[in-house]
């Protein structure tokens, strides 16, 4: 598989920027925002699709655990 061009990692970014924007704006309901999901898929390859989903999730957390917001679950307060 040949890497993207300038021009489909542009595409790729802005249909993620797209995406990630509307889960902001709708409170993280993603069932709203499913065209824009189908988009960022259409547009970028699969792996990046799995290391974009990971990096929001984590800097999500990130942002929680700055904020002193982070909650741990039962489980992992009691190990």
């Amino acid at each position: 598989m040949a890497a993207p061009s300038m021009k489909e990692r542009q595409v790729c970014w802005g249909a993620r920027d797209d995406y990630w924007q509307c889960l902001e704006e709708n409170a993280e309901d993603a069932s709203r925002c499913q065209q824009l999901r189908k988009s960022f898929e259409s547009s970028c390859p699969q792996q990046w699709i799995k290391y974009f989903d990971k990096r929001r999730d984590y800097l999500k957390f990130k942002e929680k655990f700055e904020a002193g917001q982070f909650q741990p679950s039962e489980s992992s307060a009691n190990s």
